[in-house]
């Protein structure tokens, strides 16, 4: 098989399965909504730096950095877009979980969660057409596939902002009963997207051990390249300890289900797009869970949580 086979290649993986692929999503969406309260929204007001970093650095800086890292590595076009899909996603499900072992600052992780999420809406399709675009080998697919920014749009909106708004509501209501479903819902939703991701490997196990090797090093460096960014970013910013630990992680940890759904959705399971976001969504739990016990052994300051 040739490099550039891939890039025609679709992953075997259902309409039900797909149907399921959603329902997880949005339903790992909700168990996070669930520790999100109005207030963490108007922290903006009260302290709006540190989340207008984290946004920046997610959703502006990430980007263009990734789009400089294909141009340095060209890699297969279709893992090109694949890496642009991933870089204009939002932060991960399991970043709150990650910065509270890290000890970061776990409200602003969740802040960033929350305001990350309503970005995405409109900046993850976006993105993805402005840096794919930008870059000749991926405008040709976006060119052959021709998908609606529009209707990207409105798929986002169903599987995050519904769910977001749900779980607030219940958070209002209800915030004991809240913060005891989402502990629960939060493992288990994050135990069941994975078994998809594995499953979805299993089933193209021979084209993902043909290509594992050159996959492992594309996701492996655009992933430190993504903390190291994040990192960046709140350092030169001087942000407190706590909130650069926190950017980081929000910066590193992506939501690589949010972009393998899309990828089945309006690309159909594209080769080289699919491997690198579901090898991320299994890289970055390993990547973050490293940092976190590195940092989490690491104290710092009282003083340089405020």
């Amino acid at each position: 098989m040739t490099n550039t086979s891939i890039d025609t290649l679709q992953i075997n993986f259902n309409a039900e399965t797909l149907w399921v692929l959603n329902f997880a999503l949005a339903f790992v969406m909700f168990g996070i909504a669930l520790e999100i309260s109005v207030a963490d929204f108007r922290r903006l007001l009260k302290d709006p730096k540190p989340i207008l970093v984290g946004a920046f650095s997610q959703f502006l800086i990430l980007p263009a950095i990734t789009f400089l890292l294909v141009l340095t590595m060209k890699p297969i076009p279709s893992m090109a877009l694949g890496m642009f899909m991933v870089a204009a996603c939002p932060g991960g499900n399991i970043s709150n979980f990650i910065t509270h072992l890290a000890k970061g600052n776990t409200a602003l992780s969740v802040s960033l969660t929350a305001i990350a999420t309503l970005l995405a809406i409109v900046m993850t399709p976006l993105n993805l057409q402005l840096w794919g675009s930008l870059y000749e080998p991926t405008a040709a697919i976006l060119t052959e596939v021709a998908i609606s920014p529009w209707d990207m749009i409105k798929l986002v909106s169903l599987l995050l902002g519904i769910p977001l708004i749900l779980g607030m509501w219940v958070n209002h209501l209800r915030p004991s009963l809240a913060g005891q479903l989402a502990k629960g819902l939060k493992i288990v939703s994050l135990l069941f997207f994975i078994a998809l991701i594995f499953i979805a490997l299993y089933n193209n196990r021979d084209i993902f051990m043909e290509y594992v090797a050159y996959v492992f090093w594309l996701v492996v460096t655009h992933n430190l390249v993504a903390f190291t960014t994040g990192f960046s970013l709140a350092k030169a910013f001087g942000l407190s300890q706590g909130n650069l630990r926190s950017i980081t992680i929000e910066t590193g940890i992506q939501n690589s289900g949010l972009g393998l759904l899309l990828i089945f959705t309006f690309f159909e399971g594209l080769g080289g797009m699919a491997l690198l976001a579901a090898f991320w969504g299994i890289w970055h739990l390993v990547s973050g869970l490293l940092l976190a016990t590195y940092w989490g052994y690491k104290p710092f300051a009282k003083e340089e949580l405020i």
